[in-house]
């Protein structure tokens, strides 16, 4: 994580203050290990609810590890490696079984949850670090796309991972290729990463999609990330790559937005995404608007702080 905060000027936030205290978000995947770090706080569980779509048990586990390094991305405490925002709270939405595999129906009920229960729990952000291969079997008019589109209707600010299928044009799968819900690739992804069929570069999936939809929205680092690791597997932290890594990343970051200005829609945080996002120079179809600039993103905040104070 020190790489990826160095990339995106994380420490413009931590060095103020920010943390993304008071924020609860969502991580749909395969789970939340219990983890040390996710109770840095002291006297405060930062664990907030748990579902499992999968196997239906009633608590904090992971018996893959993906969604436990998203969920360490993003929300992180640690000494050695601190996420985006190390004091927001997380919710565990299991829709991943012990491979890493999942079904639309598990997927599907687990978004519905956070529908029906979303506002119990004060989630704000839904981070979804899974998805299809691109087809054109998964439109803008299937039931995936049009259940992240209902939960971006009632506010949820959602995001989901381009894919690691570029970088073909229209290799964006779903739901990353909903057009209302933020889209994000991988800025770093001419690096060379263990895939399914080997070593592949330039893995982060590009658009436009198969409606002609401008994708992805924006780029962050994805490639060699360390964060927590299930504890089933002996270690305390690893190393993942892929789009995964760089949707929390983002997810993170708005997090910590939303700690300034909690009252920030959905289409406002899109649209300070975009505002402040650094133009590459390279097509849109690979870069979006741009790579996340945490500094950018929360810098008026400061600036109006400075200008209230003189």
């Amino acid at each position: 994580m020190r790489r990826v905060a160095r990339l995106v000027r994380l420490s413009y936030a931590h060095e103020r203050g920010i943390y993304g205290n008071g924020v609860v978000v969502a991580v749909v995947d395969s789970g939340i290990a219990i983890h040390g770090d996710f109770f840095n706080i002291p006297k405060k569980n930062r664990l907030i609810a748990a579902v499992d779509m999968v196997n239906g048990r009633d608590e904090f586990y992971d018996d893959n590890g993906h969604g436990t390094h998203v969920a360490g991305i993003i929300g992180g405490g640690g000494r050695i490696y601190t996420g985006m925002a190390p004091m927001c709270g997380l919710v565990s939405v299991k829709v991943l079984d012990y491979l890493g595999n999942g079904n639309l129906r598990n997927v599907l009920d687990g978004l519905q949850w956070i529908l029906n229960n979303g506002k119990k729990y004060n989630i704000r952000i839904v981070n979804i670090s899974v998805g299809t291969p691109a087809s054109k079997m998964f439109n803008e008019d299937s039931k995936l796309v049009q259940k992240v589109e209902e939960l971006w209707n009632e506010g949820y600010i959602v995001l989901a991972a381009s894919g690691n299928n570029g970088p073909d044009e229209s290799s964006i799968g779903a739901p990353g290729i909903s057009r209302k819900i933020i889209t994000v690739g991988a800025v770093d992804d001419d690096s060379a990463i263990a895939g399914g069929s080997g070593v592949i570069k330039n893995y982060s999936g590009r658009g436009p999609t198969y409606s002609c939809i401008k994708k992805p929205d924006i780029v962050a680092p994805g490639s060699g990330i360390y964060s927590c690791n299930n504890a089933a597997y002996g270690r305390r932290y690893t190393v993942k790559s892929g789009t995964s890594m760089s949707t929390p990343v983002v997810s993170g970051a708005i997090a910590l937005l939303l700690s300034v200005y909690p009252d920030m829609t959905n289409k406002e945080v899109k649209i300070r995404l975009k505002e402040t996002a650094v133009n590459l120079g390279l097509p849109h179809n690979r870069q979006g608007w741009g790579v996340l600039d945490v500094g950018r993103l929360l810098g008026d905040y400061f600036n109006a702080r400075y200008y209230k104070r003189t």
